[in-house]
């Protein structure tokens, strides 16, 4: 079912210069869209307008086949939950507990509602013990978490999480990543970080002021000039695969993700009756000079055998 949709959605700022040029794409319900793109590219500015915080100057925007107006942004805003990039821009009330309670609070719900909406999102992010803190006196991580407990607590359809991993530690972003999973909303992510990416798209678009690419993350991570152009870089298993493909390991589809790796390594061991081996030839030319068969630094000779077994 499509819960959202965009239509030629354009945008400029104060100043004239644009931030999204002709946007058009839909969402369906449960869907985890990763949107990449480099420094300057309008993803902030997408979430900002997808969620009613700016004004929609050129384009239309439907939420649950309704569409945006200035007149209705505020009631389409209560199936919208978002986080900012910066938790400092979101949190603000006296007590941890407070700040998690105050969308539910203007959400018109009774006090009891409130309080299990609250109870649960503080379980959910492990803040249970913190409730009474001054939330600007956390540490970055935590404040981070209090900011997504109180968009969990509003209990939106669609959530839209501006980098939520950055400047977290990996055990933080760890559970980032498992409660983004395990929560089955449609989930609209921007980052840099391409390893968190793999793990949570299941879907990814790449803007540069324009849709430059829209499908499955592995599909578009294999164009090395698209990668280049926008200044991407390759999640590190994708490295890895890269190296292994030089050795004479066949992929069609470069694994992004660990679970990635999991099910092409599974594929291959299947297929060759349980091994995997890889070679590393070195060969001398005409010249009487030892080269490498690939191009790069010249390796020393080696055959390279690695043995898998299941």
């Amino acid at each position: 079912m499509e819960v959202l949709r965009i239509e030629g959605l354009c945008y400029s700022y104060d100043d004239g210069h644009p931030a999204l040029e002709d946007i058009t794409f839909s969402v369906q319900q449960g869907e985890q869209i990763v949107v990449l793109g480099p420094n300057g590219a309008g993803k902030s500015t997408l979430l900002h307008l997808l969620a009613g915080l700016r004004p929609l100057v050129s384009g239309k925007v439907f939420i649950k086949g309704k569409r945006m107006t200035q007149k209705n942004a505020d009631d389409l805003r209560r199936s919208v939950g978002i986080l900012f990039q910066d938790p400092d821009d979101q949190i603000f009330m006296p007590t941890v507990y407070d700040d998690v309670a105050f969308g539910p609070l203007n959400l018109g719900l009774d006090e009891k509602e409130v309080r299990q909406r609250v109870t649960r999102a503080l379980k959910a992010l492990g803040l249970e013990r913190h409730k009474k803190r001054v939330p600007h006196k956390l540490s970055y991580g935590e404040k981070k978490k209090v900011a997504i407990a109180g968009v969990i607590a509003m209990d939106p359809e669609i959530l839209l999480l501006d980098e939520p991993t950055a400047n977290l530690d990996q055990r933080t972003r760890r559970e980032f990543i498992d409660m983004i999973n395990s929560m089955g909303k449609t989930t609209i992510i921007t980052t840099h970080d391409v390893d968190f990416a793999a793990e949570v798209s299941s879907r990814t678009l790449v803007i540069n002021k324009k849709l430059v690419a829209d499908g499955d993350m592995r599909d578009i991570f294999m164009d090395e000039g698209l990668l280049k152009d926008l200044n991407l870089d390759l999640p590190n298993v994708a490295k890895l695969f890269k190296v292994l493909k030089r050795f004479g390991y066949k992929v069609e589809k470069l694994p992004l993700s660990m679970d990635h790796a999991v099910e092409e390594l599974t594929r291959t061991m299947d297929e060759a009756g349980g091994h995997m081996h890889l070679h590393l030839h070195h060969h001398e030319h005409a010249d009487g000079q030892d080269h490498h068969e690939h191009d790069g630094p010249r390796a020393p000779i080696v055959d390279l055998s690695s043995a898998i077994s299941e």
